[in-house]
C-alpha cells in the first residue's frame, strides 16, 4: 500500500457547463435526470456501473468504482451551457431526435429550465452552421472575458461549489499549430489581435482555465492541446483532457487492432466508411471540418500497430476513412469496416464489421465519466494533461515527448491504476507469479 492522495470533499453542487447544447449534451443531461428518477440505467458509464479489483484475485475485493473513490453525486450536478440556437434543452433534445418523446416528457420540467447562454461562434470555423444566439465583441479577448463572466454568474446564481466545462459542440475546421499557440503571451496577444489561429473552442478553453475550471474537449479540434493552454493549465492547477470522444467506428478499431497485434496477424488495409445524419454529420459534410475528424481517426492504427517495430506486418497499410452525410439516418450512425489481414505464410483473410450504433447514446456516458473524473482530479490537486483519461478519446492528449496510447485495454488499465494510486492502493500488473511460487 502506498500513501493516498489528499482528496478534497465533494461537498456542495457541481456545475457542468457545456458549449453546444446539441444531440450529445441533451442526451447526457436527459439521461442523468432519467437515472435520478429511476427511469433508466446509466449503461456505458464506468463511474456508475464499473468495478475495480484491489489486491490479489484471491482477496475477492472488487468494489464499485463510485464506492472506491469519492465522486460527486448525480443529484448534485447542475447543468448549463451555450448554443448558437435559442432552444431550451428540452426543445433541443426533441430536435436532435435521439431519445423518444415518452422518455423526454418524463424529464421535461428539468430540461426546460436549461436555457442556452449566447455562444462564442464564428462561421469561418464551422461553415455548415449558422445561428442568432451569438455573442458580439470587438476582439476575441472581449469574447473570452464574456465567457469568464458567464462562468462566474452561473456559479453564483446556482450557489455552486465547483465547475467543469466540457466541449460538446461541432467539429471546427482543421488548424495547424502556429507561433500563436506556443506561449500564453502569444496566445493572449492573438486574442486581442483577433488572430485567425484562435478558434471559438480555444476561447472557451482559455476562459475555463482562467476561471480555474477543468476542461475537456469532446471534438477533434485543435483546442486545449497547444503548449500555450496546457502550460497555462499547469500554472493554474487545472486538469485538462481530450480530444474527440471515442464512440463508434474508432471504438471498434481500438478493440480489434490490439487483438490483431497481440496475435501478430498482418494488416494490408483497413477501409472505413460511415453514414450519419445528425448535426455532426452535416458539419462534417464540409471538407475542412472533415479534415479535422479524418486526422483524428487515421492516427489510431499507426500508434497501436507500431509499424516501425513490426515492418513485416504493418509497414505498408492502406487506411481509408470516409464519412457521408445522410439526413434520414439522423443520430443512428452506421459504420462499415473492411479489414484485409494476413496470417501464417502470408495467406490472406478478411474481417467485416457493420456497426449500427447511436452516436450520442455512446457519447453520453463518456461525458458523465469525464465530468466526474475531472472533478475528482481537481479535488486531488492533479493539474495539466490527464493522460489517464485517454480511455475516452480518439486522439488522447499526452506529454510532448510521449506518443499517445490508443490501445483500449492499456488505457483502461492505466485509468484503473490511477484510481488505485489516488487511494494509495498497489497497482495491478497481472503478473500473478505469487499464485504459483
Amino acid at each position: 500500500m502506498g500513501k493516498a492522495l489528499h482528496i478534497e470533499e465533494s461537498n456542495g453542487k457541481l456545475g457542468v457547463l457545456i458549449p453546444g447544447l446539441g444531440a450529445v449534451s441533451t442526451t447526457f443531461i436527459a439521461g442523468v435526470n432519467a437515472v435520478l428518477k429511476g427511469i433508466a440505467q446509466p449503461i456505458g458509464s464506468l463511474t456508475q456501473m464499473g468495478t475495480i479489483r484491489l489486491g490479489k484475485r484471491t482477496d475477492k475485493n472488487v468494489p464499485a468504482i463510485k464506492d472506491f473513490v469519492p465522486l460527486a453525486r448525480l443529484e448534485d450536478m447542475v447543468f448549463g451551457g451555450w448554443d448558437i440556437f435559442t432552444d431550451n434543452c428540452y426543445q433541443a433534445a426533441i430536435n436532435a431526435g435521439v431519445l423518444d418523446e415518452r422518455l423526454l416528457n418524463q424529464v421535461k420540467n428539468e430540461l426546460e429550465r436549461i436555457e442556452p447562454m449566447k455562444a462564442v461562434f464564428d462561421k469561418k470555423y464551422v461553415k455548415k452552421l449558422d445561428g442568432s444566439n451569438v455573442k458580439s465583441g470587438k476582439t476575441k479577448y472581449d469574447l473570452a472575458m464574456q465567457l469568464i463572466e458567464d462562468c462566474r454568474r452561473f456559479k453564483d446564481e446556482n450557489k455552486l461549489n465547483r465547475l467543469i466545462m466540457i466541449w460538446c459542440a461541432s467539429t471546427e475546421i482543421f488548424l495547424k499549430p502556429t507561433s500563436t499557440h506556443q506561449t500564453l503571451s502569444n496566445f493572449e496577444q492573438g486574442l486581442k489581435n483577433n488572430s485567425p489561429d484562435i478558434s471559438p473552442s480555444m476561447i472557451y478553453a482559455y476562459a475555463a482555465i482562467s476561471s480555474g475550471i477543468p476542461f475537456a474537449n469532446g471534438a477533434p479540434n485543435l483546442t486545449v492541446d497547444i503548449p500555450a493552454l496546457t502550460e497555462f493549465a499547469r500554472d493554474m492547477d487545472v486538469p485538462v483532457t481530450g480530444k474527440d470522444f471515442k464512440t463508434g467506428q474508432t471504438l471498434m478499431k481500438t478493440i480489434v487492432a490490439p487483438g490483431l497485434k497481440a496475435r501478430l496477424l498482418g494488416l494490408r488495409g483497413w477501409f472505413s466508411t460511415n453514414i450519419l445524419g445528425n448535426r455532426d454529420g452535416e458539419v462534417l459534410d464540409d471538407p475542412d471540418s472533415f479534415k479535422t475528424k479524418e486526422e483524428s481517426k487515421l492516427s489510431v492504427l499507426e500508434y497501436i500497430l507500431q509499424p516501425d517495430k513490426y515492418p513485416e506486418l504493418y509497414n505498408d497499410i492502406t487506411h481509408k476513412v470516409r464519412i457521408n452525410y445522410y439526413p434520414p439516418r439522423r443520430d443512428n450512425k452506421e459504420g462499415w469496416d473492411n479489414i484485409d489481414v494476413f496470417g501464417w505464410l502470408g495467406y490472406d483473410m478478411q474481417i467485416k464489421i457493420n456497426f449500427l450504433c447511436r452516436d450520442s447514446i455512446l457519447a453520453a456516458p463518456i461525458v458523465l465519466d469525464l465530468v466526474l473524473f475531472l472533478d475528482l482530479a481537481k479535488r486531488c490537486k492533479m493539474r495539466g494533461i490527464q493522460e489517464w483519461l485517454s480511455f475516452y478519446f480518439k486522439s488522447p492528449m499526452c506529454a510532448p515527448d510521449l506518443y499517445p496510447e490508443h490501445d483500449l485495454f492499456i488505457q483502461l488499465m492505466k485509468l484503473k491504476n490511477t484510481l488505485r494510486y489516488i487511494k494509495g492502493e498497489e497497482p495491478i500488473t497481472h503478473l500473478g507469479m505469487e499464485y504459483y511460487d
